[in-house]
């Protein structure tokens, strides 16, 4: 993994509050949702206020790559690293 890639797992597990789990727990290729890490629709919501608060990024539910962007950890950071604009 990454060292961004460990920063946004980071992210993910402080944000969601995800107790039982470490950054080293989260493989950067697994799904996100459902049978993978198990987030769900509140989730991403919250997520998504996060890296918009750390980022400056606007991930909005209409956008047509949402599903892609947070389908893996590799993909969201890759999303994140392409659009950041502060805390980069």
């Amino acid at each position: 993994m990454t060292n961004f890639e460990n920063e946004i797992a980071g992210l993910i597990i402080e944000s969601l509050n995800l107790e039982d789990i470490e950054v080293d727990d989260i493989d950067p290729e697994e799904p996100l949702f459902n049978e993978g890490l198990g987030l769900d629709s509140i989730d991403a919501l919250e997520l998504s206020v996060a890296l918009s608060r750390k980022y400056g990024i606007n991930l909005r539910a209409d956008n047509p790559d949402i599903q892609k962007i947070f389908s893996s950890l590799r993909m969201l950071t890759s999303y994140v690293e392409s659009n950041a604009t502060i805390g980069k």
